[in-house]
């Protein structure tokens, strides 16, 4: 039977429906929240027979009755601050082990700081140590249940509740990014140029903040006839399926390579990888790729709506390759042999820069002039002359455009450096 409250009302009566958030004025005019409790159990002490409590500070403490979980599921909402679960109660409805029925509390209410009520005796006090192993953020006997004593457990429970939950969130988001980044590091590629003379550097930056990897690609690898095939490329956008794709391109591009496909053929089988997995059809790639002779003195180059790389001979000043031959980026038209190749000489001293559009597109200071590929070549030329190259060619260019830009730029930026062995 229910316990009597003393109005003459059964306690659960006022259970059934909570009551507005009420606040208690302070002495200073400030108010202090009313906190809603919700006890499971049979309350044998009788602490419970009435809606709720008040200590000397001032707070009130609202009660909610349940007898079992089955009730306690239908009065769990956001307003409960705290759950006081009554142990030996739920021992005696036939549960092999008490702690089961907290392990299932915990889990209706993950996010909800929860007490637990015991006898005190010396076995209920080995209980109590489990229950806190468990998952219960305390454990009160019958002794503990006034109201100021209860106010206080309650309110420790919730801010401990509430710094486990954080910490928890903490060592998720610390973990899921640990994840992400060796997941991004591992699809970020290794150059395959094993017995080339030739040198190679990579510098990557994504747009994305605390990203590793944007849209962005680039790959390199050496084939059997001794052939050294490059390739840059840009997904147009930002996030992470544009990211995923990139992915996706560069491992479709390094496969057809070494599977034999070279030029146009490449290029439209690549466009056709796109097509089916891009998520909008709006969505199109740009790419370059040069393909370096056996002896290193002459390369063909592809372009696919991408900016012509730079190329620096001994004694001479860096210029860009020409773009005549340029076709569309692939996506953008349905033909699959629109691409055509064109030859030029390096010499025996060179080195070749292929880039994205996120090292050109930066402002130049604080209005809306870019540095465009002009500004680059002469940035390139004046760090060359300085006796630049390699990393350290790829870090001072990185760190100029910055600079000018006023900071970090907003678009995924890939650089990859060929350099002859001469």
């Amino acid at each position: 039977m229910s316990p009597m409250s003393a109005t003459g009302r059964r306690a659960d009566q006022y259970a059934a429906v909570p009551g507005p958030r009420r606040e208690t004025p302070l002495a200073d005019g400030r108010t202090s929240p009313a906190l809603t409790l919700l006890v499971i159990g049979d309350d044998p002490a009788g602490a419970f027979t009435v809606p709720d409590l008040l200590d000397v500070s001032g707070t009130r403490v609202r009660i909610r009755r349940a007898r079992n979980l089955t009730e306690a599921e239908r009065l769990l909402r956001d307003d409960v601050n705290c759950i006081l679960l009554e142990l030996s109660a739920q021992a005696a409805e036939g549960a092999p082990d008490a702690m089961d029925s907290l392990r299932q509390l915990l889990r209706l209410a993950p996010r909800t700081a929860v007490l637990v009520l015991t006898a005190g005796t010396d076995t209920d006090a080995e209980r109590a140590a489990e229950a806190v192993r468990v998952g219960a953020q305390d454990h009160l006997t019958p002794a503990d249940l006034d109201p100021s004593h209860l106010t206080r457990a309650i309110r420790y429970a919730v801010e401990r509740k509430r710094a486990d939950v954080a910490q928890r969130q903490l060592t998720e988001t610390r973990l899921l990014a640990q994840e992400n980044s060796r997941l991004e590091r591992g699809l970020l590629p290794t150059p395959l140029l094993h017995g080339a003379d030739l040198r190679f550097a990579a510098r990557y930056r994504p747009g994305r903040s605390r990203a590793l990897l944007g849209g962005d690609f680039y790959d390199t690898v050496r084939t059997p006839d001794g052939t050294v095939r490059a390739m840059i490329g840009d997904v147009c956008g930002h996030g992470p399926d544009e990211a995923a794709l990139g992915v996706e391109l560069r491992i479709a591009w390094r496969a057809l390579t070494l599977a034999g496909l070279c030029g146009a053929a490449l290029l439209g089988t690549l466009q056709q990888v796109l097509e089916h997995e891009r998520s909008d059809d709006e969505i199109f790639a740009t790419l370059c790729q040069v393909d370096i002779t056996p002896d290193g003195r002459a390369a063909d180059l592809w372009l696919a709506g991408h900016p012509a790389p730079l190329l620096s001979l001994s004694g001479m000043a860096p210029q860009l390759l020409p773009y005549e031959h340029g076709g569309p980026a692939l996506g953008l038209l349905p033909q699959k042999d629109c691409w055509e190749g064109a030859r030029f000489e390096l010499g025996e001293a060179w080195s070749l820069m292929l880039y994205t559009d996120g090292l050109i597109e930066g402002r130049i200071g604080l209005g809306a002039q870019r540095l465009g590929q002009e500004g680059m070549v002469d940035l390139v030329g004046r760090q060359l002359s300085a006796g630049l190259a390699g990393e350290e060619l790829l870090d001072a260019a990185m760190t100029e455009v910055r600079e000018l830009n006023g900071g970090e730029l907003t678009d995924d930026v890939a650089l990859m450096l060929l350099e002859s062995g001469a």
